[in-house]
């Protein structure tokens, strides 16, 4: 038994939307992120994933050959992991890492721009297409990075990262203040 109550705290919960000329960072709410490890000899499953989950709002974000997170704005209830874990059984284990992620939001014309600073991924929209997701550096950071839209990122980091990472991402928007 604990000696003292845990008390949960955001990892960005004192941030702001920083808005700069054509670029704005918001951090998404952190809901549920899951990270579901199958077989790369199955393929991509991605498709079916999303089957099993229904009408459920997640989203399905490719990490490597055999793995794929899930992620979405609402936690889930233990009942609820149960449950999304009982239905991606078929598919592959599922962990659990809401607690230790946190997702960011980079979105506006000039959003490309500034990842660009920070990452060696090519970012066109030919080479990386809105629903393309890959695990890069971003800065000096790890990150998992995935379009969103045309003009629009996800960026989903480890909490421990999360501030530094929040700091960078302003640093590098600076020049379209």
């Amino acid at each position: 038994m604990r000696d003292f109550p845990l008390q949960y705290r955001s990892a960005l919960g004192g941030k702001q939307i920083s808005r700069r000329t054509g670029v704005t960072l918001r951090v998404l709410p952190e809901g549920c992120v899951l990270h579901i490890l199958g077989k790369a000899s199955d393929g991509d499953i991605s498709a079916a994933i999303r089957a099993a989950l229904g009408s459920q709002a997640h989203a399905v974000r490719f990490v490597a050959p055999g793995q794929w997170f899930v992620v979405g704005d609402r936690p889930l209830s233990t009942a609820d992991l149960s449950e999304v874990a009982a239905t991606l059984a078929p598919f592959g284990d599922v962990v659990e890492q809401s607690h230790g992620r946190v997702r960011i939001e980079i979105v506006g014309e000039n959003a490309t721009a500034v990842l660009a600073k920070g990452t060696a991924v090519d970012l066109s929209l030919t080479a990386f297409p809105i629903g393309n997701a890959t695990s890069t550096l971003v800065g000096h950071i790890n990150g998992h990075l995935t379009r969103t839209g045309a003009d629009a990122f996800e960026v989903l980091v480890l909490r421990s990262f999360a501030e530094s990472l929040w700091e960078q991402l302003e640093a590098m928007s600076a020049e379209f203040s």
